[in-house]
């Protein structure tokens, strides 16, 4: 028997052969071993290693390219899809009041781990020694011009295409929203564009599934370059502060996200953790989420939370749900100031912890946003001196992984957490999928476009064609 590329049968057929890949096709598999590869190389040859660069570098670059253009797309399509616009005012806000929440819970959880074990005590750094140069001196200078409220007045973009070539996301996000509003309230006349999206986001997402290919290298050049670089004994330096911060984000990922995930949602941690690992590997290769945000997008989709709310809360959260550049700014500030004497009260500390909740949305997709935000910081309470940051400056590459690790977590858990809010998460579904029962999507299964996708009746949620509609609805709005 033979099946047409969009019928059920093909489509679950298509999910089974993927679930069936051997080990070593399998992406993370792939990945992993790049990164094993990139650390002996680093470790073993570094001047070879620090060569390695471009490889790296060209796949970011790749990736970065068609995160404007998928984002866009994306929250487009997922609000032309959506019957009634006062819903997309109301997921947004909803995500906006889950992200602050969010990140006070991370700053104070990094709060309390360097009051605890007081790392920087015995340090007695002398603020007139510290000397900044290089990119350090760039991050210093941008952090101390950096305001709380630029985040606001630069959402709006000069020109149309201006934060598709500069990578700016929350004015990709505006343009989008904007759009796709637009779209939605001149009725007919907004159908054939409407349309064309849909198949504009399904090439997109071909070309995204030619170019991750590559993401074993990408991970290899990236890694080799790191390890050569700043070499495994700087690790030895500062060992303790890059194994607290380490422990702190992965106690914050499983109790407390996992604990969110469990009580409210009604899902497992661990799972989620399994179903997204070539994400987590990816990451963990290249030190950046912004590869793993279109893995994300159709992951979450394909577990059965709705498009729109994927499409809106993910490309936010990316910007504005950083849980682990808040506990970082949490805890190296307070390390700053312990290794340079500086006394702070229990008022104090919370006094920066309100700063901190304003300048960490300042550097948002930012070079070095972490050194700038953690600057903005220090220069706006100014009792802790900026030239601190140079003490931890040369680990940062090695504790950058983690904080991209929990920022993406922080955003699954995040969408997740909103679509159940929304009553648009198929609970049923996605329990399969984290269990495994479902398959798992290729690149071209989880574009998120109509062709080969079948609506559930009532809802208005996409779920690919050919898995099982949910048995029991009333249970989402449990």
């Amino acid at each position: 028997m033979t099946h047409t590329p969009g019928s059920g049968s093909g489509r679950a057929e298509q999910a089974a052969r993927i679930a069936a890949r051997p080990w070593y096709r399998q992406l993370y598999v792939q990945v992993l071993v790049a990164i094993v590869i990139g650390v002996v190389l680093g470790w073993r040859w570094p001047d070879l290693a620090t060569g390695m660069e471009p490889i790296g570098t060209t796949f970011i670059t790749a990736m970065k390219m068609l995160i404007g253009p998928i984002v866009f797309l994306t929250i487009i399509g997922g609000i032309a899809g959506v019957a009634d616009l006062r819903k997309v005012g109301r997921t947004g806000v909803k995500a906006l009041t889950y992200f602050q929440a969010g990140t006070i819970v991370a700053l104070l959880t990094g709060l309390v781990a360097i009051n605890v074990f007081r790392l920087g005590d015995g340090v007695h750094a002398d603020p007139a020694t510290l000397t900044t140069s290089g990119d350090a001196s760039q991050y210093i200078e941008q952090g101390e011009h950096q305001h709380w409220w630029e985040f606001l007045t630069g959402i709006v973009p000069d020109s149309f295409f201006g934060p598709f070539v500069e990578g700016n996301i929350l004015q990709v996000i505006f343009l989008a929203v904007v759009f796709g509003i637009a779209l939605k309230t001149v009725g007919r006349t907004g159908e054939p564009i409407i349309a064309a999206v849909g198949r504009l986001t399904e090439v997109v997402f071909k070309v995204l599934s030619f170019v991750m290919k590559a993401a074993p290298l990408g991970a290899f050049g990236a890694m080799s370059y790191a390890i050569g670089k700043f070499g495994l004994s700087t690790l030895t330096s500062l060992g303790s502060l890059i194994v607290l911060f380490y422990v702190t984000s992965a106690l914050f990922v499983v109790l407390v996200l996992g604990g969110v995930l469990a009580l409210y949602v009604r899902l497992n941690i661990f799972q989620l953790f399994r179903y997204l690992k070539e994400e987590f590997w990816l990451i963990l290769g290249t030190s950046t989420a912004e590869p793993a945000l279109p893995g994300l997008m159709r992951k979450l989709q394909f577990m059965g939370a709705e498009r729109s709310t994927v499409g809106l809360v993910v490309p936010t959260g990316y910007s504005f749900n950083l849980d682990g550049a808040a506990i970082y700014l949490s805890l190296a500030t307070l390390y700053i100031a312990q290794a340079t004497d500086t006394a702070l009260s229990l008022g104090q500390q919370l006094g920066l912890l309100a700063v901190m909740l304003l300048t960490s949305k300042g550097a948002a997709g930012v070079a070095g946003g972490g050194f700038i935000a953690l600057t903005a910081t220090l220069s706006t309470v100014g009792s802790v001196p900026a030239a601190g940051i140079m003490l931890i400056f040369g680990i940062d590459k090695f504790m950058s992984e983690c904080r991209a690790l929990v920022n993406f977590f922080g955003n699954a858990v995040a969408t997740l957490f909103i679509a159940k809010w929304e009553n648009g998460l198929d609970l049923e579904r996605a329990r399969a999928v984290l269990a495994g029962k479902a398959g798992e999507p290729s690149v071209a299964v989880e574009a998120g476009t109509d062709a080969g996708a079948e609506t559930d009746s009532g809802a208005g949620r996409r779920r690919p064609a050919g898995l099982p509609a949910p048995a029991a609805t009333a249970e989402v709005a449990s």
